[in-house]
C-alpha cells in the first residue's frame, strides 16, 4: 500500500474520569450535570473522528498548534471528575463530530459535550463498570460503544439507544475497548475479565463484527481457541481479546493486536503456564484478517507461551520500509516490531525501555522448568513496556515507555508486587524511524508514561504519572512545553484544532483534584484549587511525604479498623496492624475515589473473610481470628501488586 493511503489525522487521548460539572477557567464554559479519508503526512487533517483518529489509528493531526506556538497554551476550561473505578474513573480517547465531543467514563456512561465551551449536552447512563480504556465511535450521526457486557448504538443528537447486543459468554469475561468502525461494520472484542475478576479461567477473547444498523453478527474471530489450549484446564486458562480498535488498510483487510494468555506466571500446581502448553496462539500477536469474512490471513507472535503478561495490545500502525508495506506494533513486552504487511514476516525489531534478561522466560521455562525459581523480578513488568497507544507522522513512530519492574513472590499474579511501588516507575518517550527501526531520539521522564503519544504537526505530546503534560519537537526530542496538571495522571493528551485536552486523572496527595482540562492557544485561565479533605493531614519532610488519616469508626469494641488511603494512592493507611485476642470483626473504610475491598487470608493462604468491592463508606465482616499472622489485600485486579497489602498480627501463636 502507498503511504498516501495510510496516514491521516490523529488527535485525542484522554484517560481520566467524568461525572460532568464544568468549572469555567479563563475561556471557560458552563456545566450541567466514517469512514476514513486519505492524506499525506504533509497535509494532516485537523479533526478526530475515530478513537485512534482515523481508520489507521495514526494519532497524528495538523491544525494550528506547532513547536513555535505550543508554549502559549493556557487553561480554557476544566471538567471535575466525580466518578470512580478500578484505576480512576475515565480511561478513553474521545471523538469529535460537528463540534461535539463524545466520550465514555469507566461506568460505561456516555456524554456529549460542546467542545468549545465544555457544556454538557446529554448523558446516557449505564452504570456498568469496566477497566478501560473503553470509549465510543461516532459515524453518520450514530454513537457506537459498549458496556462491560454488551455493544450498543445511540443517536448522536439525543443519546437515545437504538440497539444493544450482549457479547460475553460468562461472568469471567468483559468488554473494555472503544469499538472500531469501517464500511458499515462495528468491531467489538471481549476480554477474559472485568472489574470483579480477571484471568479467573474460562475467559475467551472474541472479536465480533456487527452490522452497524442492527447489531446483527456478520462474523466473529476467536483470538484464542475455545478450549483455551487444553480441554482439561479451561477452568484455569484464559486469554486474548483487544484493548483498542482494529486498523484498516482500505484494501479489504484489518489488523489487530491481541492480548496475553493466563494464568501468569502460572499456578502452584501448573507453574510457568504449564496448564496451557505450547505457544498459545494468537496471544501477543499482530493478526491480519479478511474484512469481509474474518478469515485469518497471517499472524506474527512476538511472545510465544507468554508468562509475563506481555500483551500486544495496541492498535497496529501501517507504514513503508524502503518500498515494502509494513505493519508496526508494540505492547508490554517493550519491543517495537515491524512485519511485512503482505506476508507477516519480520522486517525489523527495536527493544525499548529497560529489560533485565527475561524476555523469553515463558519458552525457556517450558523447556527447562527447573531453570527458574520464585521469587523472580521481571522487567518490563506487567504494567511496563509500551503500555499505551503509539502514534506516527509517517516517517517516525512515537512510543511512551514505562519502566516498572514487578517481583513475583510466587506463581500467581496475586503474589506479585511492583518494585518501588506503583508510583515508583520511570518513563521514556522514544522516536523510531519507520523504515529502519533505528532510534532517532529518546527522552527520559521522571515517572511512568501512561499517556500514549499524540502528534500535532511538529510536536508530540505525552503525560507522566506525576501529572505533567509535555510537548517535544518531533525531529529532535527538544522539550518545548511542560505544565503541571491538577493531579497525577494516566491520561494521554488529545489535540483538536487549537486545543489540547488531557486530565489530572489520578490524585496522589491531599489537595490534588481530578480534572479534565482543555488547554487552548492564547487562553489565560488557571486550574481551580481544591481545599484539603477534612479527614486527612499531610506532613512533609525533606525526604518523605506522609499522609495520616483519621481511623475509621469501629463497628464494635473488638473491631479491627483498616482504611484505604483517602487521597487515591493504591495503598492502605497502615500496612502493619496489631490486634488483641478476641477481635472478630474487620471494619474496612474506603473514602478514596477508587474502588477497593479487603480480603483477609491466614498463613496457609486460606481466605477467612472479605468485603465487597465498593467506594465510599465502611463495610465489615466477622471472622474467627485465632492468634497468628494474617495478610490483608485488595482483590481488585492490579491493586495488590501496586501495594495494597498489609499484615495483621493477632497476639499469640500461628493460626
Amino acid at each position: 500500500m502507498k503511504r498516501a493511503n495510510v496516514w491521516r489525522v490523529t488527535v485525542v487521548g484522554l484517560l481520566a474520569a467524568l461525572s460532568l460539572i464544568v468549572a469555567a477557567c479563563g475561556g471557560g464554559g458552563s456545566s450541567s450535570s466514517s469512514s476514513s479519508t486519505t492524506t499525506s503526512t504533509a497535509t494532516l487533517p485537523t479533526s478526530w473522528e475515530m478513537p485512534g483518529a482515523d481508520a489507521q489509528n495514526t494519532r497524528a493531526v495538523g491544525g494550528p498548534i506547532n513547536a513555535g506556538n505550543v508554549s502559549t497554551l493556557g487553561v480554557a476550561w476544566t471538567v471535575p471528575i466525580q466518578a470512580s473505578g478500578t484505576f480512576g474513573a475515565y480511561a478513553t480517547t474521545p471523538v469529535v463530530s460537528n463540534g461535539v465531543l463524545y466520550t465514555q467514563d469507566l461506568g460505561s456512561n456516555v456524554y456529549a459535550i460542546d467542545l468549545s465551551t465544555g457544556k454538557l449536552l446529554w448523558t446516557k447512563k449505564y452504570n456498568s463498570p469496566d477497566e478501560g480504556p473503553n470509549g465510543v465511535t461516532v459515524v453518520n450521526g450514530i454513537v457506537y460503544g459498549a458496556t462491560a457486557s454488551a455493544a450498543f448504538a445511540l443517536r448522536a443528537a439525543s443519546g437515545e439507544q437504538l440497539w444493544s447486543k450482549t457479547l460475553i459468554r460468562n461472568a469471567s469475561e468483559g468488554i473494555d475497548m472503544a469499538p472500531g468502525y469501517h464500511d458499515g461494520v462495528v468491531y467489538v472484542s471481549t476480554v477474559p475479565g472485568n472489574t470483579k475478576t480477571f484471568y479467573a479461567g474460562n475467559g475467551q477473547g472474541i472479536l465480533w463484527a456487527l452490522d452497524a444498523q442492527t447489531g446483527a453478527t456478520k462474523w466473529k474471530f476467536e483470538t484464542v481457541p475455545k478450549d483455551l489450549w487444553s480441554s482439561e484446564h479451561t477452568n484455569i486458562n484464559s486469554g486474548g481479546g483487544l484493548w483498542h480498535p482494529p486498523t484498516f488498510d482500505g484494501k479489504g483487510h484489518l489488523y489487530i493486536g491481541v492480548s496475553n494468555p493466563a494464568p501468569f506466571l502460572g499456578t502452584k500446581k501448573y507453574p510457568f503456564g504449564s496448564s496451557r502448553p505450547g505457544p498459545n496462539p494468537y496471544t501477543d500477536s499482530i493478526v491480519k484478517l479478511d474484512e469481509q469474512t474474518g478469515k485469518l490471513i497471517w499472524h506474527y507472535q512476538l511472545t510465544p507461551h507468554d508468562v509475563s503478561d506481555y500483551d500486544m495490545q495496541n492498535s497496529p500502525l501501517l507504514g513503508d520500509s524502503k518500498g515494502t508495506p509494513i505493519v508496526i506494533d508494540a505492547g508490554k513486552a517493550g519491543i517495537v516490531v515491524a512485519v511485512n504487511a503482505e506476508t507477516g514476516k519480520l522486517v525489523w525489531t527495536k527493544s525499548v525501555g529497560i529489560h533485565n534478561g527475561h524476555d523469553h522466560i515463558g519458552v525457556e521455562a517450558e523447556k527447562e522448568p527447573s531453570k527458574f525459581k520464585t521469587p523472580i523480578t521481571l522487567e518490563p513488568g506487567d504494567l511496563g513496556g509500551v503500555e499505551s497507544e503509539l502514534a506516527t507522522n509517517g516517517k517516525t513512530v512515537f512510543a511512551a515507555i514505562n519502566n516498572l519492574p514487578v517481583k513475583y513472590k510466587g506463581q500467581s499474579d496475586l503474589e506479585a508486587e511492583f518494585v518501588g511501588g506503583f508510583a515508583g516507575g520511570k518513563g521514556e518517550l522514544v522516536a523510531i524511524n519507520t523504515a529502519t527501526g533505528e532510534l532517532e531520539w529518546k527522552k527520559e521522564l521522571p515517572s511512568s508514561a501512561y499517556g500514549a503519544a499524540t502528534v500535532a504537526n511538529d510536536v508530540v505530546f505525552t503525560t507522566d504519572f506525576e501529572g505533567n503534560l509535555y510537548a517535544f519537537e518531533t525531529g529532535t526530542g527538544k522539550e518545548v512545553f511542560k505544565t503541571k496538571l491538577s493531579a497525577g495522571t494516566n491520561a494521554p493528551a488529545a489535540v483538536v484544532g487549537n486545543t489540547v485536552i488531557t486530565a489530572g486523572s489520578f490524585p496522589q496527595a491531599t489537595g490534588q483534584k481530578a480534572l479534565i482540562t482543555a488547554y487552548r492557544l492564547g487562553a489565560t485561565g488557571t486550574l481551580p484549587t481544591s481545599p484539603p479533605a477534612a479527614t486527612t493531614k499531610t506532613t512533609t519532610t525533606k525526604a518523605t511525604t506522609t499522609t495520616k488519616a483519621t481511623a475509621p469508626p469501629a463497628a464494635t469494641p473488638s473491631a479491627i479498623p483498616i482504611a484505604a488511603d483517602p487521597t487515591g494512592q493504591l495503598k492502605y493507611t497502615e500496612s502493619q496492624i496489631k490486634a488483641k485476642p478476641g477481635s472478630d470483626t474487620i471494619a474496612f473504610t474506603n473514602n478514596s475515589p477508587i474502588e477497593h475491598d479487603v480480603v483477609l487470608v491466614n498463613s496457609s493462604n486460606k481466605v477467612v473473610g472479605q468485603t465487597p468491592i465498593f467506594v465510599k463508606g465502611t463495610k465489615s465482616f466477622k471472622a474467627a481470628l485465632p492468634p497468628g499472622t494474617y495478610t490483608f489485600y485488595c482483590s481488585v485486579p492490579g491493586h495488590r501488586a501496586a501495594g495494597m497489602e498489609g499484615k495483621l498480627t493477632v497476639a499469640g501463636g500461628t493460626p
